[in-house]
């Protein structure tokens, strides 16, 4: 597979569409009659579900759904197999191929240069990544290291900062004048900086020295049980924090990409994506070679249709690889032919049809499951 697009239409627009494109194509059948064409060559790259190559014969959806529009419209198909998504296009554009029966992503460059058919499916990207089988007290040093120097921590200890300095300067103010006070002497520095020290002991229930001023026992006492509420709430936050950083890996799901080395097919819509989304993209002309590389640690996670991925992760990478994250980004795959093919409003017709009559319902749910 490669990648998405738009959404499908509406039921009522479907309905419209079967109308229009069923007069289309019976205005289009007898020109191919004419010419003759009975003989449709079609090229496809294995890319499972869609396209399963096993000893020289072909299965998966897309040539399940191809097999069923081709019989309906009397067309006799022989098949090329060709490496990778690049392939498919350069037979198709030289005239090698009369459509590409994988499925292909939408996307506006291959619209401007071939006409995709009807939708055959509606899906989105998905991140996968490396299935270490470590638990979360495999990892205590990483996590503990992901909590130091997360968000949340610097957010707390703002908190605290800010918590601090306020009472420090009252303290001074109280104190500054006592020989013995907790502000050494009336001058703010390095008065002040003793005031600090004390309120951060106190915060923490560690204070030594009692304030002189009577105002200033006062603001102590109230800081006293300030500081016990804040301690509480940030060390319940603290473990939080800790037990989610361990529950999870590095990687899971689209918002921890960037920065990270993320592997995808050449041209896809999930390569465009990566760009924009801030990660470090390296592109594979193959599937296999993106698989390989995941696990060799070439890359740290894979973004590519979910589909294909969730088939590797439940067959060759089982126990090695593992999901993570939604869907997103989603958009429609379909076939390829070229610019005015007389094929395209009839395969787009014997598809609207399909999905009518529940032909399509049938074969989605062979390869996918029921909704």
């Amino acid at each position: 597979m490669t990648d998405r697009g738009p959404g499908l239409p509406s039921t009522v627009r479907r309905a419209v569409q079967l109308t229009l494109l069923a007069t289309l194509a019976a205005l289009a059948t007898p020109a191919l009659a004419e010419a003759g064409t009975t003989r449709v060559r079609a090229v496809v790259a294995p890319v499972p579900p869609f396209v399963i190559e096993t000893e020289g014969q072909l299965s998966g959806f897309s040539i399940d759904l191809w097999n069923e529009v081709a019989a309906r419209l009397r067309l006799e198909t022989s098949y090329q197999v060709v490496p990778d998504v690049t392939a498919l296009a350069a037979a198709l554009r030289t005239g090698q191929a009369d459509v590409v029966v994988s499925a292909v992503a939408y996307t506006l460059e291959r619209d401007r240069e071939f006409d995709f058919t009807y939708p055959i499916l509606n899906t989105g990207l998905q991140v996968m990544v490396p299935d270490t089988g470590q638990g979360a007290g495999d990892r205590p040093l990483r996590a503990f290291l992901g909590v130091l120097f997360s968000g949340s921590m610097l957010y707390w200890l703002t908190a605290a900062l800010v918590l601090v300095l306020a009472p420090a300067h009252l303290i001074w103010a109280l104190e500054r004048r006592n020989p013995d006070g907790i502000g050494h002497g009336e001058s703010y520095f390095p008065g002040i900086f003793h005031a600090l020290a004390w309120t951060a002991e106190a915060m923490v229930g560690q204070a030594q020295q009692v304030p002189g001023h009577r105002l200033a026992r006062l603001l102590a006492i109230l800081w006293l049980f300030t500081g016990v509420v804040f301690v509480a709430f940030f060390t319940a936050q603290l473990t939080s924090d800790l037990t989610v950083q361990q529950m999870r890996g590095a990687i899971n799901g689209p918002q921890d990409l960037p920065g990270k080395k993320v592997g995808t097919i050449e041209g896809s819509p999930a390569a465009a994506y990566l760009r924009g989304a801030g990660a470090q993209a390296r592109q594979f002309t193959r599937p296999d070679e993106m698989y390989a590389a995941l696990l060799g640690g070439q890359v740290d996670a894979l973004v590519w249709g979910a589909p294909a991925l969730q088939y590797h992760a439940a067959h060759d990478g089982q126990g090695k690889v593992r999901m993570v994250g939604p869907v997103f980004k989603k958009g429609d795959v379909g076939y390829l032919v070229q610019i005015d093919s007389p094929l395209r409003k009839r395969i787009s017709q014997a598809l609207l049809e399909m999905r009518e009559d529940g032909a399509y319902q049938r074969i989605h749910e062979k390869w996918f499951g029921g909704e």
